[in-house]
């Protein structure tokens, strides 16, 4: 099972300000869980569980700024790159306020540069 715990995700899209969101993975066994902000996503809650393989799934709730609350589901793949981070293959569904479905991807960033980031960025989370 990937460890979770710490690591820090940006999404591989910029938004329309040209803000990638990010998200930061908490773990404690097979639940994983994780907070994100920015872009167009004022805050995100996520949480689910993770398969031996390490693919998460997990409920999200999103609250945009334009005042919109969504939420979904979401199932991320793990792939591992040649230099140990990981890209999480996103497959979503949001059910309110407009159901859709898609997919999206997000990165890990180093640790050296997750702690100069902005704290305004998150994964839209679909």
């Amino acid at each position: 099972m990937i460890d979770y715990n710490g690591r820090t995700f940006r999404n591989t899209e910029a938004g329309p300000d040209g803000t990638a969101p990010v998200a930061t993975y908490h773990q404690d066994g097979d639940l994983v869980w994780a907070e994100a902000a920015g872009g167009e996503v004022r805050r995100c809650a996520l949480a689910g569980t993770c398969d031996a393989d390490g693919t998460i799934t997990m409920g999200y709730t999103l609250v945009l700024r334009s005042g919109e609350i969504a939420v979904g589901r979401c199932v991320s793949t793990p792939e591992r790159l040649d230099d140990g981070r990981i890209v999480l293959h996103e497959e979503w569904e949001r059910y309110q306020p407009t159901p859709a479905k898609g997919t999206s991807a997000i990165e890990e960033i180093p640790s050296h540069t997750a702690a100069t980031e902005p704290t305004e960025s998150a994964p839209e989370g679909g």
